[in-house]
């Protein structure tokens, strides 16, 4: 677990500092103020490290109660739908038709049912991630095989154990990969949603950065942006090495 765990951070310090990299020869090829130097860039990160530190909490915290919110409604409905063959083709329509659409859309209507603050920018996370989840433990369910099923209900398993040592452990890398999925999703709808009405928050510091010509801050924001969603893929690698051992090997 050590080797994989110093596998995985000599690869992000290579990512990154090749990110820097290119960013430099960007900046020499462009010649324009609005690109600025990494150099100058991360100079001015520190000038404004409290705002930055308060701006991007605003974030991940509008992110993670919309995550929690997300797989205490998602996990559940999800395995109804496996379990349940009649309900799944039922409401799998619904789920395919209302998937492929750019959950961004609903903002407006958001900000009209829940007010102009965070609630209405939960719920919209909330609206891009849910069906992600329910339709990635709703497969997990479908691909646990028939035999596992029959080998529990000879040994006279309960519906408790079926659910413990079976549906919930088979079903944990679809989730944690569901997951992977949305958290991408969710901080690029994040930045448009936060653009109205609130006052803190990393896709509001970009956007205004960007409106009074500061592209310094603008691009510490953009820096920001980017480790908040490092944050978010190194707890859910530790998680699921943690909770499906399994899989991680």
């Amino acid at each position: 677990m050590n080797i994989i765990r110093k596998i995985g951070s000599s690869q992000l310090i290579v990512g990154f500092f090749s990110f820097i990299v290119f960013w430099e020869l960007i900046n020499l090829l462009v010649q324009t103020h609005t690109i600025p130097s990494p150099l100058a860039t991360f100079t001015y990160l520190f000038t404004i490290l409290d705002d930055l530190i308060l701006h991007s909490l605003g974030s991940i915290l509008r992110v993670l109660v919309a995550m929690s919110i997300s797989l205490l409604i998602g996990i559940p409905a999800g395995i109804f739908l496996g379990v349940n063959k009649k309900i799944n083709r039922l409401f799998s329509p619904f789920l395919y038709y209302i998937y492929p659409i750019p959950k961004v859309a609903f903002l407006p209507v958001f900000m009209l049912l829940f007010g102009l603050g965070n609630m209405s920018k939960i719920m919209l996370i909330i609206w891009i991630i849910i069906f992600q989840m329910i339709l990635s433990v709703r497969d997990g369910v479908l691909q646990i095989p028939a035999s596992h099923f029959k080998v529990m209900n000879s040994f006279a398993a309960s519906i408790k154990q079926q659910y413990r040592f079976l549906i919930i452990p088979a079903i944990l890398p679809q989730v944690f990969s569901g997951l992977r999925i949305s958290i991408g999703i969710s901080l690029a709808s994040l930045f448009f949603a936060e653009n109205y009405a609130t006052t803190y928050g990393v896709g509001y510091l970009i956007m205004s950065a960007w409106t009074k010509m500061n592209y310094e801050e603008m691009f510490c924001g953009i820096i920001v942006l980017g480790f908040i969603g490092l944050l978010f893929f190194k707890l859910l690698d530790l998680l699921e090495a943690h909770f499906t051992p399994w899989a991680a090997k």
